[in-house]
């Protein structure tokens, strides 16, 4: 197998790192676990970024060689599969199935398009509607799919105004990747978040906690975001005149229909879907997880009298890799922390470092990451443990700490590879006009600083009255 000069270069510092490792008078202070975890680690990490390898063979890979070493148990390895978070999110797929089977995304999307009179009213209209789809479809790129006909709708309806269109092709994924932080089941790396926080520190966050931290971003990023793709974008020109987007040209790209009275399974789909979200915003109330009331939906969207989606087929539409991944990474976040590797990391951390100082620089990498990280559930795999275990050396709350470094790592606009959504746009089908390397360039230029700057300021700012200080234990 001939390695490119980038493989090269990442295999050979990862196999520098396992040596310097293997020697006994290195590291002082680090046992022989915390070495073994420490180097699988490495090279996983390397194998993600650089290796043409699947990354959930890579994370089952890390997982199997630190269980035969005996770094954790074999349970402790299978104990991850049978999370609540795991659970919580297979079952939210076969909601999502049920909901993209009866077509109401698509005719709730089609309703809010509909009403836009300008160029700015129609982005900020897709916008919302984007934002809406988050609680529906729980990946980023299972929405992007959901929403690709009605792009492509709309770029039948504005075919003469070409700027126009590609704004669009970029608007869409950008928001899809913003609005993602709304909810727990927006993006895998949210639920590895929870699991390591709740690993480390026994602080457990449910999908209400997460709505009210996550939801005021999400719509305050994508808003900004939108704006900043329709400036950088299109031309004042491009921008002028009305817009007029009619339902029958949404219907041309519909299977399902976009207007008209709601049929029985829209209606049924609808009053489930309504329901399954109000049990999880009020968890505090009922006390029910949202891992239970997921699957009582899930079985209610699967019955033959009041369901819209059999059984099999919802569980098909289930993404098991990812599923598989995010027990493994798990898995390794433990290890890291049992080990005292992750302690070891961050134990030279310089002391005094101001609480904000931590936080920008922790938000700074979050958003860089994924220049060499492309997949976000392995960007959080890998920064989480170690910013939660570095928080309580800088005197900084662990869970602030982590939701900052998740949300910052929600960014990945930077190029056409950096995420699926990015990808599917950048190449849609029927020949539409679509953005160019040097338009994403450009985006993420002004977006980048933009959307760390907002995190920061959300978790410096906003969190706090919320219930997440930004010191620890509230230390003055």
């Amino acid at each position: 197998m001939n390695l490119s000069l980038r493989q090269t270069v990442w295999l050979c510092l990862a196999l520098s790192a396992c040596a310097v490792l293997a020697v006994p008078g290195t590291a002082p202070g680090l046992g022989g676990e915390a070495r073994l975890t420490l180097a699988v680690f490495a090279l996983a990490t390397c194998a993600w970024i650089a290796a043409p390898v699947d990354d959930t063979y890579v994370a089952l890979g890390a997982g199997l060689a630190l269980t035969v070493t005996g770094v954790i148990s074999a349970d402790a390895l299978f104990a991850t599969l049978g999370d609540a978070t795991v659970w919580l999110l297979i079952c939210a797929f076969v909601l999502a199935a049920a909901v993209t089977r009866t077509g109401l995304a698509g005719r709730a999307a089609a309703y809010l398009v509909t009403g836009a009179r300008s160029v700015r009213e129609l982005v900020h209209l897709t916008t919302t509607a984007l934002v809406v789809t988050a609680f529906a479809v729980p990946a980023t790129s299972g929405r992007a799919a959901l929403a690709l006909p009605v792009f492509l709708a709309l770029a039948r309806a504005l075919a003469d105004r070409r700027r126009l269109v590609v704004m669009l092709a970029l608007l869409f994924p950008t928001v899809i990747l913003l609005s993602a932080v709304a909810t727990l089941i927006g993006a895998g790396a949210h639920l590895i978040t929870v699991g390591v926080l709740l690993e480390q520190t026994g602080e457990s966050i449910g999908f209400a906690r997460w709505l009210v931290l996550g939801l005021p971003l999400a719509v305050v990023s994508s808003h900004l975001a939108a704006e900043a793709v329709l400036l950088t974008t299109t031309r004042r020109k491009d921008r002028r005149g009305p817009v007029r987007i009619t339902l029958g040209e949404l219907q041309e790209h519909s299977p399902t229909p976009v207007s008209g009275p709601l049929s029985p399974p829209e209606q049924r789909c609808l009053l489930l879907l309504s329901t399954v979200v109000v049990l999880w915003c009020a968890e505090p109330l009922h006390g029910v997880s949202p891992a239970v009331v997921a699957l009582i939906g899930a079985v209610v969207a699967s019955t033959p009298a009041l369901g819209t989606v059999r059984m099999k087929d919802g569980l098909r539409s289930v993404p098991w890799p990812m599923l598989l991944f995010m027990a493994a990474t798990t898995a390794m976040g433990v290890a890291l922390v049992d080990s005292g590797a992750a302690g070891w990391l961050v134990g030279g951390m310089p002391g005094g470092v101001p609480p904000w100082a931590f936080l920008t620089v922790v938000v700074a990498v979050s958003t860089a990451a994924h220049l060499v990280l492309q997949s976000r559930s392995a960007r959080s795999s890998v920064l989480v443990p170690l910013v939660v275990a570095a928080a309580a050396g800088a005197g900084v709350d662990p869970v602030a700490a982590a939701l900052a470094s998740t949300a910052a790592a929600g960014f990945c606009q930077t190029l056409p590879a950096s995420a699926k959504p990015v990808a599917l746009f950048a190449e849609p089908p029927d020949g539409v006009p679509t953005f160019t390397p040097r338009d994403l360039l450009r985006l993420s230029a002004v977006l980048a600083p933009l959307s760390a700057a907002l995190v920061l300021f959300f978790a410096l700012v906003v969190w706090p009255p919320l219930g997440v200080p930004v010191l620890l234990e509230s230390q003055p």
